[in-house]
């Protein structure tokens, strides 16, 4: 007897939301690596280097929330925890592993320097990065109404400024109370980042969600065509 039952068509992912996908994965990735380096923004802004890949992370989210709907925008920032959790694993792997004896010992301090994080700093990152991804996925969506009023450009902008915004400040809160509370005094770091990336929020945000959207859209249209 033959089986007639034609099997299900594979499920396909929209070109979009696998672009962003791919760059998600990868900025989890490099905002550990590049939060190492502190930057001056004009003489009276410094901030560490993670927050650009990290604000990335943020549009990123809320552009798939925008084309894809909350619920896989939750799943990508789900899914984020496994380039970063086994990023962390392959690290501390290498860094056990013993040298050879031809790499320079200065070259060999500075790959410890720069790779070589706490435990504690590594927990700070995982907490931080969930916590505030989620939140400015969950503010970003509310914020769209339940008749997509807040569906227009300008809307757009604005609803990404506020939850990019109000989750940054839950970001600063969480990684430095717990990666450096009972270290050092923490009220002018944590001070000077949220103010760095609530501006950082409100001035760069929009018009990156604003242009991703717009990718993402003319990505699709074509691939529909």
């Amino acid at each position: 007897m033959t089986d007639t039952t034609s099997a299900a068509p594979p499920r396909m992912l929209s070109p979009s939301l696998f672009l962003f996908t791919i760059i998600y994965g990868g900025m989890v990735v490099l905002a550990g690596v590049l939060g190492n380096k502190q930057v001056a923004l004009g003489s009276w802004l410094a901030v560490e280097a993670g927050i650009f890949p990290f604000l990335i992370l943020v549009a990123l989210s809320s552009t798939v929330s925008e084309l894809h709907g909350q619920s896989t925008a939750n799943r990508l920032v789900l899914w984020g925890f496994i380039p970063l959790i086994m990023s962390i694993m392959l690290t501390a792997l290498v860094l056990a592993l013993p040298a050879s004896p031809e790499m320079q010992p200065e070259r060999l301090a500075a790959f410890d320097t720069i790779l070589g994080q706490s435990p504690r700093l590594m927990a700070a990152g995982i907490v931080a990065y969930g916590t505030s991804q989620f939140l400015n996925v969950t503010i970003f969506s509310k914020l769209r109404g339940r008749e997509g009023a807040g569906t227009g450009p300008t809307w757009l902008a604005i609803r990404g400024a506020i939850a990019s915004a109000l989750s940054q400040i839950v970001d600063t809160l969480l990684f430095v109370t717990i990666a450096f509370y009972g270290v050092f005094p923490i009220a002018n770091l944590m001070g000077g980042q949220m103010l760095a990336k609530v501006a950082l929020s409100v001035l760069v945000i929009p018009f990156v969600i604003t242009g991703l959207v717009s990718l993402g859209r003319s990505v699709d249209a074509k691939n529909a065509g």
